[in-house]
């Protein structure tokens, strides 16, 4: 009796060790299948050389010099050549050089912004691929299809998601993690994430690091510290226009007016973020320029009390 009783007591424990064992055997498979479509939505949007899904129309600096120059042409010398390669030497992957005559010591260029990684061009001037020049880059129609614009600032969201380093593309890595931790294995469920994934950005635990992400993305340079001040001006209007308008609208009237500041580093980027949370816009109270903010803000509150004049 002892020994069928120890039996019957063996088969009940297994029973519940069989259905744990399905039940993470399913969430597995289930886990896979998932991955798998998170891959192939990946690829239906990345450039078949390159592997990635590109951003020709970035945030921030180094898109606003190449916009300039969308298509600029001319004669310039040899020295004048390799100051342009030197100006743009982090964007080279964004340039296309058309050589058309090459004489002693004069190129006639045309700079032409395409989004083209240099390594998939035949050579310094050549242009590379036909099809993947003329197709159109992967964020905008994964924008396209999500039916946001590419310029909206939930596409920084979901960059700062995926913890994307670099601006321009995301890489499958990026993709996954992102795409992962949002749920979503379609581009349906994406869109559908999209408001959830806002409000978790603007809750106050997360928001001061989504905007010191904002600034790190848009530093295109390996040993860039600062951002020119045009493109601050575009950044400061998307990240945080729309939770102290006012406050950002009257700050870029003031550095779109002002000579003393060409770029902005990430210590008064942060300062103005702090400025903003701590400080009563537009009386100023509880403002001491004697306390450790950035001078740049001394001049501002200078600048918007002799406006008040």
């Amino acid at each position: 009796m002892r020994r069928s009783a120890a039996k019957k007591t063996g088969q009940s424990n297994s029973t519940p060790n069989a259905a744990a064992d399905l039940f993470r055997s399913a969430s597995s498979k289930a886990s896979s299948k998932e991955s798998e479509r998170i891959d192939t939505l990946f690829y239906s949007y990345a450039n078949g050389s390159t592997g990635l899904i590109e951003w020709h129309k970035p945030f921030g600096s180094g898109s606003q010099k190449l916009k300039q120059r969308w298509w600029s042409s001319g004669f310039i010398t040899d020295d004048s050549f390799f100051n342009c390669m030197g100006t743009f030497r982090n964007d080279l992957k964004f340039i296309v050089l058309h050589i058309y005559r090459l004489q002693t010591s004069v190129f006639r260029l045309e700079i032409k912004y395409t989004g083209m990684f240099m390594s998939d061009c035949k050579s310094v001037g050549g242009l590379g691929s036909e099809s993947n020049r003329d197709c159109p880059d992967g964020i905008e129609t994964l924008c396209a299809d999500m039916e946001v614009d590419h310029t909206d600032v939930r596409v920084l969201m979901l960059a700062w998601k995926m913890k994307a380093e670099e601006q321009g593309y995301f890489t499958l890595d990026e993709w996954r993690r992102g795409l992962k931790a949002l749920r979503a294995d379609t581009v349906s469920k994406l869109k559908k994430a999209l408001p959830d994934l806002e409000k978790e950005v603007r809750r106050p635990s997360n928001f001061g690091d989504f905007y010191s992400y904002a600034f790190q993305y848009c530093l295109t340079e390996e040993k860039q510290k600062s951002i020119d001040i045009e493109s601050i001006c575009e950044l400061l209007t998307l990240v945080l226009g729309s939770t102290f308008p006012a406050q950002v609208s009257s700050f870029v009237e003031y550095l779109k007016t002002q000579n003393d500041y060409k770029v902005i580093n990430k210590d008064q980027w942060m300062g103005f973020f702090r400025f903003c949370n701590e400080i009563s816009f537009p009386t100023f109270n509880g403002y001491d320029p004697e306390l450790a903010w950035p001078l740049i803000l001394d001049n501002f509150v200078d600048w918007v009390r002799e406006k008040q004049k």
